[in-house]
């Protein structure tokens, strides 16, 4: 990974997914240490070298930036933006091919890129397991339910 800590796909194109989505931009500390138009990436599906992390001392850094935020004027609530924070420096792009997104809101992914990819992510509102989820990537879920399992028949798939 070049060094890198994090590996992860890049998920912006033209202003969509930048770092001036996810921060403060006009406090002085996000404003003076990052690129509003830096790219992100899905912070749930990254590779990580962890002889990396502990050299660069990420866990530290991502406590530090949660305690500077404990009144949420950096930025307001998720997971996201302390990952984008923690690893601005120190995340290596990979190939797009490599992480299909998009599975819980775009029908139009075609078989070819999911059969290539290396995971498929069903990121968005619709999830293989809602009613509203996307019927053609439906499958892509379903075959590793086990419906056996008692956890499984309790909860409401719709399956």
């Amino acid at each position: 990974m070049d060094g890198k800590v994090n590996g992860a796909v890049e998920t912006c194109f033209g202003s969509f997914h930048r770092y001036a989505q996810y921060m403060n931009f006009s406090h002085p500390l996000i404003k003076q240490k990052f690129n509003p138009k830096a790219c992100a990436w899905p912070y749930g599906m990254n590779f990580f070298d962890l002889d990396a992390w502990r050299r660069e001392k990420c866990t530290e850094e991502y406590h530090y930036w949660q305690n500077l935020n404990e009144n949420r004027t950096l930025w307001k609530l998720g997971t996201l933006p302390p990952g984008l924070i923690t690893f601005y420096s120190t995340t290596k792009p990979l190939d797009k091919s490599w992480h299909v997104l998009g599975l819980g809101y775009n029908p139009s992914i075609s078989a070819d890129e999911i059969r290539s990819a290396a995971v498929v992510h069903f990121n968005g509102n619709m999830k293989p397991w809602l009613d509203i989820a996307i019927t053609q990537f439906r499958p892509l879920w379903t075959k590793y339910v086990n419906y056996e399992m008692e956890f499984i028949q309790a909860c409401n798939f719709g399956l």
